[in-house]
């Protein structure tokens, strides 16, 4: 059927009613919405049929929710809310087993029980409470951090091998926290948290500083905190041999990385000092997505790169110092569960949240495994990490040579 030149407009104008018509609701609903909290689905993903304006099967990406709350508002694609939810299930259920494994094994139903059971068993509600309840928290806890800390840093150096115990920062925190306790003498919680944070802050300023070229050079900056991690461990050797036996045992068992002795006294400081951390890095979300394009498409979207850069620094360092003050160093869940998290949410970027609950699921579960071969978990994590580092580096060269 052949169309004449007077229907032509006539559906031209049809067309262009129902565009403005749809454009001025969603204005009137973007513009409701930003006043109370709520949350939308838009489905980039739904084959568009006839009368949309386009051919229909073209996926257009996965569905997101925009979530609303005021001024506020933020997107989430499905697949990652799937992979989150499913990744807080997979931590729970290794809660539950961690909680029942040791010298009283209790099974999955006696954990429950003594859980939510005000009646049950005295000696299991000890054992699960005051025992091993705080282990499994602070480990939660310090996953969370890790792989938080992991993301915002290879974030900022736009490279897989950007994280924290490869660029020296963690070094700095183990380094600043030894100088507490063998030189200072102190085991205060809060002092070693003071110098495991100092300590990181003040390599990460000296890296940047040796690493500041005319701009900052992301490649650079990973080599100068390689040196700088060499340098600094041959420092930490120095130091644990000028003290005492005593001395050097009790640092060497702090720095191989123990969540054995940890109890509610370091939890409850810790988790304060995590939630305020986190209100931190709800604002780097979006700066630390542009800053991973490159400097110049992230000013053209309002993002100051240099300073965003320092403020994603003192969080991502704060993070790790916070874990390193109560447990030591624990090396390599930052660099793999970023890199993780990606995979499974097939995202484009790094994702803050996926990278701090996949953390959290390694950590709980490479500790279990810990006290099962009774190990440090920091000696288990390395072991691990090494073999993780090994296949990343030929992984990237392979695909640097698939890209040739």
């Amino acid at each position: 059927m052949t169309r004449t030149q007077d229907e032509t407009p006539v559906a031209a104008s049809r067309v262009g009613s129902t565009v403005a018509a749809t454009a001025t609701a969603k204005t009137q609903t973007r513009g409701n919405s930003l006043h109370s909290g709520r949350t939308d689905v838009v489905d980039h993903g739904a084959p568009l049929g006839p009368g949309t304006g386009a051919p229909r099967g073209i996926d257009f990406g996965d569905r997101t929710y925009a979530v609303r709350f005021g001024r506020f508002s933020n997107l989430h694609r499905h697949r990652a809310v799937i992979v989150c939810g499913a990744i807080v299930v997979a931590i729970l259920a290794l809660g539950v087993v961690s909680l029942g494994y040791g010298t009283l094994a209790l099974s999955p139903g006696e954990v429950l029980t003594a859980l939510f059971d005000a009646d049950a068993s005295r000696a299991h509600r000890l054992v699960v409470f005051e025992w091993r309840l705080p282990r499994f928290l602070f480990a939660v806890l310090a996953g969370l951090a890790l792989g938080a800390s992991g993301a915002i840093f290879q974030s900022i150096t736009r490279n897989p091998l950007g994280s924290p115990d490869i660029i020296g920062f963690s070094t700095g925190s183990y380094t600043g926290a030894s100088i507490v306790m063998l030189w200072i003498g102190s085991t205060s919680y809060y002092a070693i948290g003071a110098g495991a944070l100092l300590g990181g802050a003040a390599v990460a300023v000296v890296v940047y500083l040796l690493a500041y070229r005319k701009g900052l050079r992301p490649f650079r900056l990973i080599i100068v905190g390689i040196g700088a991690s060499a340098m600094l461990a041959s420092v930490n050797s120095l130091m644990m041999m000028r003290v005492s036996q005593e001395e050097a045992m009790l640092a060497a068992v702090w720095g191989s990385g123990s969540l054995s002795a940890l109890g509610y006294a370091q939890l409850l400081p810790a988790t304060l000092i995590f939630a305020a951390l986190i209100v931190g890095c709800g604002f780097l979300g979006r700066p630390l997505a542009a800053l991973e394009v490159g400097d110049d498409a992230a000013l053209s979207l309002g993002v100051h790169a240099n300073r965003t850069r320092a403020f994603s620094t003192l969080v991502g360092v704060a993070l790790t110092a916070l874990v390193t003050a109560a447990a030591g160093p624990i090396a390599f869940i930052s660099l793999a569960a970023p890199q993780i998290a990606r995979r499974l949410t097939n995202g484009a970027s790094l994702q803050l949240l996926p990278s701090a609950l996949v953390g959290a699921l390694l950590l709980v579960a490479a500790d279990l495994v810990a006290q099962m071969v009774d190990l440090p978990v920091g000696v288990l994590t390395v072991c691990v990490g090494g073999i993780y580092l090994a296949w990343l580096l030929v992984h990237e060269q392979v695909t640097k040579k698939g890209r040739q």
